[in-house]
């Protein structure tokens, strides 16, 4: 017979009471002690009901769960101390159950706001900090980015527009709708704050004929992207720096962040669009494409430490439409535009975590362990949850400045041709 400590047996039986009150789905949990089945078979009229089962090879993981939260579900499940048939179904159960307590959660945070904040606001910016963490998740190494990701190297939320459209045609169709949303035209001079592997830069210099310069400052995403330039023969349509984006100076008449606003802290939002509207003309247009969390939960989560701020994106904070619209509108800019593109997240990460399970013997010669395929296989999970539940959105977003008159929105480019030639041979370091 299994023996457990009287803490664990006590973690136990608190978690097995929590998992009475599931809904949307059942769970059969199988642990040394015994198995039960938990939840019910109703769901939310759009979803069907989600049944899943989950085996416990460690009784110290309640435990873990109860002290840590989503940080020690997730990093129990990387040491391989519990596992299931269906984990974005589990989680998808966990978002299931637990929104029921947000409306209370989020009312509570938003009376504690007014002392909370002037505490919160004292922490100062700091440009070293920001590179750290920037550096912690995207220096993992380009190596395993390429095997993760698609041709294009686009690390945020593709667009499906068809059901046999590739990750890669996907990814390319997201930036086409960034480029007719900024209305890129010949000359237009862009900057690109984020610049990932360099996709939209080179996207946007070959197809729209943009001359962009691109920042960022991750040291392995900057030597990527520099020789992919050269590779396209692009030196004289794209400048790639490896400057912070407060360190920034010209004007420029289109600026884009592609999911990069989720690194910059909600204490520094004004500082940012501040920023920008001050390289930007008079005539120019600001687009983000942005991860957001409800308005009403804004307040709740910005200063909750979970699983992705702890595990995955040090620093990181999801924002929310309303909180970055403010900012916005505090810095002069006028708010054009709103498309939700969420729904398309799901997939898009599916596809990575398709992506890593393949990879994933060729993960050791990376110098990166089974632990570590087992916390991002937990990550993309988690997220895919999040978007499927729609506890979290990713919306493109036009902020405008006073001057701007958006021309006809142009017609991008075939997306059979681009997929089929737009991209040079990448850079296989």
């Amino acid at each position: 017979m299994t023996t457990t400590s009287a803490p664990e047996r006590l973690a136990r039986a608190v978690v097995r009471q929590l998992l009475k009150r599931l809904a949307g789905g059942t769970v059969h949990l199988i642990d040394p002690v015994g198995d039960a089945r938990f939840g019910d078979a109703t769901a939310p009229r759009t979803s069907p009901p989600i049944d899943v089962t989950v085996h416990v090879r460690d009784s110290r993981v309640y435990s873990r769960i109860l002290q840590e939260g989503s940080v020690g579900l997730g990093e129990s499940y990387a040491d391989g101390w519990w596992e299931t048939d269906d984990l974005s179904g589990f989680l998808r159960l966990a978002h299931r159950s637990l929104a029921r307590t947000h409306t209370a959660r989020d009312r509570m945070h938003r009376l504690l706001r007014p002392v909370v904040d002037p505490v919160a606001r004292r922490r100062s910016p700091d440009k070293d900090r920001d590179t750290r963490n920037v550096r912690a998740h995207y220096d993992l190494g380009n190596e395993f980015f390429q095997r993760i990701l698609d041709d294009t190297m686009m690390y945020s939320c593709a667009v499906f527009e068809r059901p046999t459209d590739s990750l890669a045609e996907a990814s390319v169709q997201k930036l086409d709708r960034l480029a007719n949303l900024l209305a890129l035209a010949p000359g237009d001079r862009v900057l690109e704050i984020g610049t990932g592997w360099g996709g939209f830069a080179v996207h946007a210099a070959t197809h729209y004929g943009c001359h962009v310069t691109t920042t960022t400052i991750s040291r392995r995403q900057y030597e990527f992207a520099q020789q992919r330039v050269r590779n396209a023969g692009l030196e004289d349509r794209v400048t790639i720096l490896a400057d912070h984006y407060r360190d920034i100076g010209g004007t420029f008449d289109k600026i884009i962040a592609i999911e990069m606003i989720e690194a910059v802290d909600w204490r520094e939002y004004d500082n940012f669009f501040a920023h920008c509207r001050r390289l930007l003309d008079d005539a120019g247009a600001l687009a983000m494409q942005a991860i957001v969390v409800r308005d009403d939960s804004f307040d709740r989560t910005k200063l909750h430490a979970d699983f992705i701020k702890t595990a995955i994106f040090p620093g990181g904070c999801l924002p929310s439409v309303r909180a970055l619209t403010a900012s916005a509108h505090r810095t002069g800019f006028s708010h054009t535009h709103e498309d939700d593109i969420g729904l398309h997240y799901g997939e898009t990460l599916r596809r990575w975590k398709t992506n890593l399970t393949a990879a994933r013997d060729d993960l050791d010669t990376l110098g990166l362990d089974e632990r570590f395929a087992r916390l991002w296989e937990f990550y993309f999970s988690y997220c895919e949850a999040a978007f499927e539940e729609r506890y979290v959105r990713d919306v493109q977003l036009l902020y405008t400045a006073p001057a701007w008159r958006p021309p006809a929105l142009r017609t991008p480019p075939n997306v059979e041709a681009i997929h089929h030639g737009w991209l040079p041979d990448l850079v296989r370091t």
